[in-house]
């Protein structure tokens, strides 16, 4: 199920983290040549793909939120 970026954080190891209108976060790296986020790198980028929907395997599974919509 599709869901839109609402915000981003870095988790403990400096990975960004998308935050999905959902409440689920979901991992957002760019580590050529498997994964090509370029996006992600800077805050310009990041910004830019804020609405953008990413599929949610975690609404799928109907798992529980990572947070609490609302969250800032």
């Amino acid at each position: 199920m599709k869901q839109p970026i609402t915000g981003y954080h870095k988790d403990e190891q400096g990975h960004w983290v998308a935050r999905l209108a959902c409440g689920h976060n979901q991992h957002v790296r760019h580590t050529p040549p498997w994964v090509n986020r370029p996006w992600v790198t800077n805050e310009a980028g990041r910004r830019s793909m804020l609405g953008f929907e990413l599929e949610c395997r975690k609404c799928e599974e109907s798992a529980a939120a990572d947070f609490a919509q609302g969250y800032d």
